[in-house]
């Protein structure tokens, strides 16, 4: 498969293929959601369940109007009692991926994390990648987790790579480059995670993560920046040509994506993974295009894992 660089060949790629995932939507009620669906219906690469509740039922059905021949309507009496039907249906195998509308986050986490009725296998990992379009990168730029994790333990950081060079060899990268970062080369016990990181590398020349490129530490803009690499007298396949960034807490992840959206005018996409299907959960702030990019993203990753 040839390289995806663009979001937009992300949906040129959805449609080449003639794939068209079936979504279930919880609580579709938002501007921005219903931005999501028409516009994914008119570029043919959805339908969709809509799981609503009973005060919101006539928004849905004015949505399925527009396309009665790839829209389902769900009635549930709660937003809760949506999220859990949603999620029923992933499970079921009706829909392939979820999406969160005008509900809670917390509360749809709540079903999609249920024990033995959830989304989540049992010992699995749960975790958030994001991908971003930056102007000056000459490629799409996968990170984690700007989501859910707070301090990645090492078990977690294995969960979070493998899930992250999924999605990337989906979008055509056969030989992803990860980037372990920090605040600089060294590696100190002060700080766990490169410790962590240590042991990651050596997985990772043990053949635990397939063909992969994995180095670190190294600040972002080495990982991104061949420059800065020649300055500090570092060479490797990663340094200024990362394919994904592992960030070492949430708060770093979560600080570079809305500074790379806010100030560096890049498009965004993002989902969490380690779910039997993809989970869609956009940020209330997030754009009607990032959420269209995170849904088109997601379909793309939408092959069904027991």
């Amino acid at each position: 498969m040839e390289l995806i660089r663009t979001l937009s060949q992300m949906v040129n790629c959805l449609r080449s293929r003639g794939i068209r995932r079936k979504v279930a939507v919880v609580c579709p009620n938002d501007p921005h959601t219903e931005y999501v669906i028409i516009r994914s219906l008119r570029e043919e690469i959805a339908e969709y369940l809509l799981v609503t509740d009973s005060a919101h039922l006539k928004e849905a059905l004015d949505l399925r109007a527009a396309s009665p021949d790839f829209v389902r309507i769900y009635e549930a009496g709660t937003p809760d009692e949506a999220a859990a039907l949603a999620v029923q249906l992933v499970r079921t195998g009706e829909a392939e991926v979820l999406m969160k509308g005008l509900i809670n986050t917390d509360n749809l986490l709540r079903a999609v994390l249920k024990k033995g009725e959830g989304l989540l296998p049992e010992g699995g990992v749960l975790s958030h990648v994001a991908v971003a379009q930056v102007p000056l990168y000459h490629k799409l730029l996968f990170f984690s987790d700007a989501a859910v994790i707070p301090r990645p333990t090492l078990e977690q950081y294995r969960s979070m790579i493998a899930n992250d060079l999924a999605l990337c060899r989906t979008l055509g990268c056969e030989e992803p480059r990860v980037a372990l970062i920090h605040c600089t080369e060294k590696i100190n016990e002060k700080f766990p995670h490169t410790l962590s990181y240590v042991e990651l590398k050596k997985e990772a020349q043990e053949g635990r993560f397939g063909k992969v490129f994995i180095d670190g530490p190294m600040d972002a803009k080495t990982a991104c920046d061949k420059h800065s690499g020649e300055i500090k007298g570092l060479s490797s396949p990663v340094v200024g040509n990362a394919d994904i960034l592992i960030f070492p807490n949430i708060e770093a992840g979560n600080t570079f994506y809305k500074t790379l959206s806010l100030f560096g005018d890049a498009n965004m996409a993002g989902m969490l993974t380690g779910t039997i299907a993809p989970v869609v959960v956009p940020s209330r702030s997030d754009s009607g295009n990032s959420k269209y990019y995170s849904l088109v993203l997601a379909c793309l990753a939408g092959t069904r894992k027991e």
